[in-house]
């Protein structure tokens, strides 16, 4: 049997006495679609575990005074659900759609490498199990908040060790699912597909593992050193023995601050891939966007110590970090620019994919603009570790990244599935969805103005009202997620049959032309007549 034929049985699922059955099939997967699948569930689990544990936060800060957990636990939950949602929830749903969508989108037969993809995907239950039952033990999970600051951080005990190993797995993970897109994308694009041909999502994806493979052997240094400072007696981060805790800042944002793109620039790669589809024209300045998404990442490595600007660093370190975090702002102001560009002049239908990523589209550029106003070091003296960080970087990350994926989901659940899920409730999980995000973040900026510190279990009367307004957005937001599983759930259990043309035969223009990201040689001001 030749090599290649032995990596296609395996790669469809089968082993040498036909295809793999029940557990098997899962548990040995080699398909890049069984293990798109895989990550996507396990997402969502993560999704609604970090989910439970913003609802344990918001629960305390109901009103002022101690109600529920104690300090302890509080702090163990802000560290946690922080965890688990950046490395649980969002990456390794990102993960999962590279599965799914780039061997399809670049024409691969699947992944370059089978099996190392199944590896990188099992060590992630093992890796979150060990995260989990930190809590579990006699002094708790840690409560360093997930940047794991030392001296804090080292006050853990003896779930401490857990917790390291954990982020250490939580990386492997994400550098062998790096390698294996860069490996695809690289070798198995089909004959005349070049660069610069290739649709959007996988554009931000090849950008997206390098990021990766370059930051997080950083974290793993990082924690590394808290290990050794911990139990071996080094200094690295102990002022006592001549090391320096802020260090360990500039090591953790150097990492960081570059995953926060990697959180990112895989929702720009679908948001570019769904607003074009819904305004029936190419995608406005593709090699725009594509230099736009470079740009970004590599700006992303030079910007971490705008996280520091308390800590004390010389006024040419403020400007060089201010200056340079500005910069960023030209690159996302092109996509968003492009964004609204492609939809100018479109035939423009509003499907829920379609809502999720205009709501995208208004929501991160608030995050965006209050990010700026951090950039500024004088104001972020003021602003430092209040709850405007929090709103600012929540806006960022759940009507940016989170709302993306659930873009993400709803468009190409009928490519998954073959079943069309229900556009009615889609749009319900939407309306509640946007309202109740910026009825939970949104008075977070007030707070934060008005001086609020983060990661506190307690706090003075005067927030008392807008914490409220926060907690009951936040619960009631929690609730609407319940929706969107249903949706799914009943979607691949059934439901109407998806038709080859789902998004045409879903909306009422009738246009027969698909669209995909980069741009015909040919203006599209006027819509070509259908063959």
């Amino acid at each position: 049997m030749s090599a290649s034929h032995t990596h296609d049985t395996h790669a469809a699922g089968h082993d040498d006495h036909g295809p793999m059955k029940g557990w098997r099939r899962w548990f040995y997967a080699t398909n890049h679609k069984d293990i798109g699948s895989m990550y996507l569930i396990f997402s969502l689990v993560m999704f609604l575990t970090g989910g439970a544990m913003a609802m344990v936060i918001r629960a305390e800060l109901l009103k002022p005074g101690m109600q529920f957990v104690d300090p302890g636990f509080f702090n163990s939950m802000t560290t946690m659900h922080a965890l688990i949602m950046v490395f649980g929830a969002v990456m390794p749903a990102f993960t999962g759609l590279a599965n799914w969508m780039i061997p399809l989108q670049v024409g691969a037969p699947d992944m370059a490498l089978p099996r190392m993809n199944n590896l990188s995907f099992w060590i992630l239950p093992f890796a979150f199990s060990l995260l989990l039952l930190t809590l579990l033990v006699p002094g708790g999970s840690p409560a360093g908040g997930w940047t794991l600051y030392p001296p804090l951080v080292l006050q853990t005990g003896d779930a401490f060790p857990m917790a390291i190993f954990a982020v250490h797995l939580m990386g492997a993970s994400s550098i062998m699912g790096a390698i294996n897109v860069i490996v695809t994308i690289m070798n198995m694009r089909a004959p005349g597909m070049t660069l610069l041909k290739m649709p959007l999502f996988v554009w931000t994806w090849l950008i997206t593992a390098y990021l990766l493979i370059a930051v997080m052997p950083v974290l793993a240094g990082a924690v590394t050193m808290l290990l050794t400072d911990h139990y071996f007696g080094t200094s690295f981060f102990n002022a006592a023995g001549g090391g320096d805790p802020v260090m360990f800042q500039h090591i953790f944002w150097f990492f960081g601050h570059p995953e926060v793109y990697i959180m990112i620039l895989p929702a720009f790669g679908v948001v570019s891939e769904i607003i074009p589809t819904f305004s029936r024209k190419p995608l406005f300045g593709y090699d725009a966007m594509v230099y736009a998404t470079a740009s970004i990442a590599f700006l992303s490595f030079i910007v971490w110590a705008h996280h520091m600007f308390t800590t004390g660093m010389p006024l040419v370190g403020e400007m060089f970090f201010m200056l340079s975090t500005m910069l960023i702002a030209i690159p996302t102001g092109v996509k968003v620019f492009n964004w609204t560009a492609t939809m100018w002049k479109g035939s423009i239908s509003f499907e829920t994919p379609m809502l999720f990523s205009l709501s995208f589209l208004f929501l991160f550029t608030i995050g965006g603009f209050s990010g700026l106003m951090l950039a500024i070091a004088p104001a972020d003296f003021q602003y430092h570790d209040t709850y405007f960080v929090v709103a600012h970087f929540h806006y960022v990350l759940v009507p940016g990244a989170i709302f993306s994926l659930m873009a993400a989901t709803y468009y190409w659940l009928p490519k998954w599935t073959g079943h069309m899920y229900n556009e009615k409730l889609g749009k319900l999980h939407f309306w509640l969805s946007t309202i109740f995000v910026n009825v939970l973040f949104f008075p977070q900026h007030f707070l934060g103005l008005a001086g609020m510190p983060r990661r506190i279990p307690d706090y003075s009367t005067q927030f008392a009202d807008w914490n409220f307004v926060s907690s009951i957005g936040g619960f009631c937001f929690g609730l609407t997620q319940l929706l969107f599983v249903y949706n799914i759930v009943s979607c691949v259990r059934g439901g109407v049959k998806a038709s080859d043309k789902v998004w045409d035969d879903a909306t009422p223009h009738g246009l027969e032309w698909t669209v995909s990201s980069p741009a015909p040689y040919h203006s599209f001001e006027v819509p070509p007549e259908v063959k």
